[in-house]
């Protein structure tokens, strides 16, 4: 019984696994689409199918009999069911695309769906979020500092990761956006490398240094705003006299 267990669990695992690296920002959300536990099951169930396979066959791959044998057993059945889901037995050129032809299509199709499905639920929360962190945020002053300060409180994202996220942030840099639009599509990017924990404690720590200078904008509006006194002439006092309000009066 503890074979199958573990036959199950490596399978299953095997598929968690890569799922999880998908969404390095927030693996937790996959656990509300119903996509990401059928490709789990699916997994898993190959694993079982290889296992249950090995043992009607009989296979024992040249190992004697207790509890090396079954570990072998379990072992391969997980691997063979990886190895299996993720071939082709050929390529079909389509046009310019190359279109496997097996067992990965059928993985690769899953793998779409739970992409889509965690994309649509977490649309509408990501926006939200970067809405939030990103306000008041001048891209002018954030796309190097903020990014590098990102990166350098990661301390594993690799250097090819890192390039990446450098060259998508130069790229931001040259669209005819606004500014505003340019910090949160910056936000994005960090985001999706560094996870919304990290990138909220980032724009926290690095406050005004890479803020819009809204206060003096704000003072100078202040002043305009204020009711300033007439022009005074020469010999004319600034406020009426005593006499000059009784006698207006």
């Amino acid at each position: 019984m503890v074979a199958w267990v573990v036959a199950v669990a490596l399978g299953g695992g095997v598929g968690l696994v890569e799922l999880v690296t998908r969404y390095r920002d927030e693996p937790f959300a996959l656990r509300g689409a119903l996509s990401f536990w059928v490709y789990i099951l699916l997994n898993a169930g190959a694993s079982a199918l290889a296992y249950a396979l090995i043992r009607i066959f009989g296979w024992t791959f040249g190992v004697g009999p207790g509890s090396a044998r079954t570990a072998t057993q379990v072992l391969i059945a997980g691997l063979a069911a990886m190895a299996l889901f993720r071939s082709s037995l050929f390529n079909l050129k389509i046009g310019d695309e190359d279109v496997s032809i097996g067992p990965s299509a059928l993985l690769t199709s899953l793998l779409s769906v739970v992409d889509r499905a965690v994309d649509r639920r977490r649309a509408a929360e990501r926006s939200r979020s970067i809405s939030k962190v990103m306000n008041g945020v001048s891209f002018a002053k954030a796309k190097i500092s903020l990014s590098a300060y990102c990166l350098q409180l990661m301390q594993n994202v690799p250097l090819e990761e890192q390039q990446k996220l450098r060259t998508s942030v130069e790229g931001l840099g040259l669209t005819d956006m606004d500014d505003d639009l340019k910090s949160l599509n910056l936000g994005l990017l960090l985001m999706n490398t560094v996870g919304p924990t990290v990138l909220e404690a980032a724009v926290r720590d690095l406050g005004t240094r890479i803020k819009e200078e809204t206060r003096s904008i704000a003072v100078q509006d202040e002043y305009r705003q204020t009711p300033r006194p007439s022009r005074i002439e020469p010999g004319q006092a600034a406020w009426p006299s005593e006499g000059n309000r009784h006698a207006d009066a």
